[in-house]
């Protein structure tokens, strides 16, 4: 049994692996680089999950799932559903990380609940899991130019300038999951809310 699922927002296949839309896959990736964990697909559920251990290896630290949904955003509530049952977790064990609009990129919110604010995997989260009572690392992306359209602007790659700085703000969201994991939300927020 997983005590705890992590879930990284984005869009499945090679076509939209840079884009915005995809920092929270950026996310689960770097943590299963770090705990030496590989992804497999897990039968009948439309999903990439590797088992993982906090700490160093041979650590007896909190195991949980790492998680990148194979449907697209505007479905990954039923993957996440259906994990949440196999595995038997409870909402209030569920961290989803995902691109945020309202912050600015290096900027990081952690926090409990709230509404969907427009984001299409949420809202299937919440649809799916009847709950938005879960845990939530926004990984700052901001808002477009001008008058581009948001989710062009999310369906793009980042720019040269962006991407310079992308590398530390994925290993920083992937220390806010670590720590939210084993110390908590307060001070995780106090840590890492910028």
């Amino acid at each position: 049994m997983l005590p705890w699922l992590v879930v990284g927002l984005g869009n499945p296949g090679p076509t939209y692996a840079g884009h915005r839309h995809n920092v929270g896959f950026l996310v689960v990736e770097e943590l299963a680089r770090r705990t030496r964990s590989s992804f497999a697909k897990p039968k009948g559920i439309k999903a990439e999950l590797a088992e993982s251990r906090l700490g160093p290896p041979g650590a007896d630290g909190p195991r949980l799932g790492l998680t990148k949904s194979r449907s697209y955003m505007n479905e990954t509530g039923g993957p996440v559903s259906r994990l949440l049952a196999y595995y038997k977790i409870t909402p209030d064990r569920l961290v989803v990380v995902h691109d945020e609009l309202d912050l600015d990129p290096g900027q990081l919110r952690v926090k409990l609940g709230g509404g969907d604010n427009g984001h299409n995997g949420l809202r299937s989260i919440r649809s799916s899991i009847g709950t938005g009572d879960y845990y939530r690392v926004r990984v700052g992306v901001g808002r477009p130019p001008g008058r581009q359209d948001p989710a062009d602007f999310l369906l793009s790659s980042f720019s040269s300038r962006e991407r310079e700085g992308l590398g530390v703000e994925v290993a920083r969201a992937a220390d806010a999951v670590e720590s939210l994991v084993e110390a908590g939300l307060e001070r995780t927020q106090s840590a890492f809310n910028s």
